[in-house]
């Protein structure tokens, strides 16, 4: 057990105080707070007149001001004040311990940075608030309502065939083009790869080409500078992004921030590892730290300090930024009670999400962690689905194999455990599902049904890799049928920027860190392809037009959801007896991906055809009397009486 080194010990101060901001700013002067380990022997705060670069103008030696326990550790907190005016300055921490500094840093809670996120910046939170921020509001959506569009700032805005003013900011989302899109899409959620401060695109050389997904960490309460239009003033990325979130709110379009708390970019050079060693790293057995995110370490959520950064940060960011939701990165890592204590600290209404596994073995075992199949010990959290993602277009381990979409036999079950959102239904035949041997969601709401994501091929360029010689015709089919499932199913419903506009890749798979020829959206294709923009804004407006495609209830699901006989490469169902209350009695589904046309039988009655071929009309395009329908190849047929 740590304790201090040839010093008094005051009493133990509470461990709330731990979580205060480390700066607070006024104009008689700034308080600095750090909590370090207990055997630290000193720590200093420099002062900048830049955010990078230059000298220290002033440095003060902290006090040591109190100790607290957590577990097997002793922890010690720090404070200085400074007098004076210290607005637009910039500060570091530089901690000493063990006879060695260990390097400076902003902290672990650094409000504002300096460009590339070196030293923490002073200044008044007030001032980045945008006009009309008071008068903010979060959009009320119910999870079962979301649409959810997933996409990257510079992927969306930075080609020239947008037309942005702000290509690759954050103000791209305040113009009227990217504002019209989405609301004539019909999306009501934009989730945003991460966009907190990370280490993989330099700020002071932003007229060179460079790229990155972001999912590298550095500064985890501060928006990145490089969306900003200049990183070297740190007011500028706050209300720029808080601009961003305004304009998409006033649109009634809820903004889900990545997370990306299972690893930092690095461990010896981290904000962590220089305020606090080893502490928020988990280690193998052997003394190695733990891999599970394949990105060379993962870190410690069970810990109590790293549980509280984590709560702190989210409400931080709902507080601040106004943020409606959170997608965590690879929740596998992320132990059950840490993602519950999330949950549990943030409002109802903010949507939270995850992909349910880790990139590798963690340091604890599987059955303690967010994993996908313990989705029901976290009620209120939801996880991607890769059972009808990839039942859909073909396993994740191969790009050029295919399944339901391109023709493969025996994936109808895994499909259907999709349309379902996961829970138990006596009509889903688990043996026969890909992934899992369980219904792992409780509640649809807790399945995110999605054919592709930012992550591996986006669906345009896995259709041509696994569907040989396939034709743009069959692919337009193909992907409207792909979507058609997505869009219907009773999870909560993802797609990737881009997708409606039959946006590829040019086969990349992992574009992490492409160019903007690989990644860009061409907008020129939103005039190619209208038929792919009209089909999917249309197939959004009837899910949202029709509660009986989100019921929200696992129960309602049962009672109402019912899939008519089987046949290869057809999955067909109907939505019964008003389901939600919809005005429509019975809805039925027919997603073909034969290549030929198919015949299904129905009670007889009188039908309107709302979808076929391509194309949907919720007034109708066709009306029909009997028992019998005739489904054309490789589409989607919706009809209702």
């Amino acid at each position: 057990m740590f304790g201090l080194q040839g010093q008094a010990i005051p009493a133990v101060f509470p461990i709330h105080r731990l979580y205060a901001p480390e700066m607070k700013y006024g104009k008689r002067g700034t308080e600095f707070k750090l909590a370090t380990l207990a055997n630290a022997e000193a720590v200093m705060v420099k002062i900048y007149d830049r955010g990078i670069g230059g000298t220290a103008i002033d440095s003060i030696q902290m006090s040591f001001a109190g100790r607290t326990q957590d577990n097997d550790i002793w922890l010690a907190q720090w404070i200085a004040y400074m007098r004076g005016d210290l607005q637009g300055k910039f500060y570091t921490f530089n901690v000493k311990q063990e006879g060695r500094w260990l390097g400076e840093t902003p902290g672990i809670k650094a409000l504002a940075v300096g460009i590339n996120g070196q030293r923490g910046a002073i200044i008044d939170m007030r001032k980045t608030n945008p006009r009309g921020w008071r008068r903010d509001y979060r959009p009320d959506i119910p999870a079962n309502d979301l649409v959810i569009y997933e996409m990257h700032h510079r992927d969306f805005s930075i080609d020239a065939s947008g037309g942005f003013i702000y290509p690759g900011k954050y103000l791209a989302m305040t113009e009227r083009r990217a504002v019209d899109h989405l609301v004539q899409l019909g999306v009501n959620a934009v989730h945003i790869l991460p966009s907190y401060d990370y280490a993989s695109v330099d700020e002071t050389r932003l007229y060179e080409p460079q790229y990155n997904w972001g999912y590298d960490p550095v500064n985890y309460w501060v928006p990145e500078g490089s969306y900003s239009t200049d990183p070297a003033q740190p007011i500028a990325r706050i209300r720029e992004f808080k601009q961003m979130v305004h304009s998409l709110h006033r649109a009634g379009i809820k903004v889900i921030l990545d997370v990306v708390f299972n690893h930092t970019f690095d461990i010896m050079g981290s904000n962590f590892q220089r305020t606090i060693p080893d502490y928020f790293y988990r280690k193998a057995a052997d003394g190695s730290y733990s891999n599970g995110s394949g990105c060379g370490n993962e870190t410690a959520s069970e810990r109590a300090v790293m549980r509280q950064y984590m709560i702190d940060c989210c409400k931080h960011w709902v507080d601040e930024y106004h943020i409606d939701g959170f997608r965590f990165d690879l929740m596998g890592i992320h132990d059950i009670e840490t993602m519950n204590a999330i949950r549990a600290a943030l409002p109802s209404d903010i949507f939270i999400y995850g992909e349910g596994w880790s990139a590798g073995g963690c340091a604890i075992p599987n059955e303690k962690l967010g994993m996908k199949a313990n989705i029901s010990q976290m009620p209120g959290i939801a996880a991607f689905s890769d059972e009808i993602r990839d039942g859909l277009r073909g396993p994740w381990d191969g790009d050029d194999k295919a399944a339901f979409l391109g023709g493969v036999k025996g994936n109808e079950e895994s499909v259907k455990f999709g349309i379902v959102g996961a829970i138990k239904h006596p009509q889903v035949n688990l043996k026969k599902v890909n992934y899992t041997d369980k219904f792992w969601a409780t509640q649809p709401t807790q399945m995110i049904s999605y054919v592709s994501c930012h992550d591996d091929m986006c669906l345009v360029d896995r259709l041509h890799a696994s569907v040989k010689g396939i034709t743009e015709d069959e692919l337009i089919r193909l992907d409207l049928l792909a979507q058609t499932a997505v869009m219907t199913s009773q999870g909560v419903p993802f797609m990737l920027s881009g997708e409606e506009m039959l946006r590829d890749k040019k086969g990349v798979h992992n574009s992490y860190n492409s160019p903007d020829s690989i990644n860009h959206l061409n907008w020129k294709n939103l005039r190619r392809y209208p038929q792919v923009m009209d089909y999917y804004s249309r197939l959004i407006h009837m899910r949202l037009a029709h509660p009986a495609f989100h019921l929200g209830d696992a129960e309602l699901v049962r009672k109402h959801l019912e899939f008519l006989p089987s046949q290869d490469l057809v999955v067909a169902y109907r939505l019964k007896d008003h389901a939600g209350g919809d005005k429509w009695k019975d809805i039925y589904v027919v997603l073909n991906a034969n290549k030929q046309s198919r015949t299904i039988s129905v009670p007889s009655d009188n039908y309107t055809v709302v979808c076929r071929n391509g194309k949907i009309e919720q007034s109708g395009l066709d009306t029909f009397n009997g028992n019998t329908v005739i489904v054309p190849a490789q589409s989607a047929l919706i009809f209702h009486n």
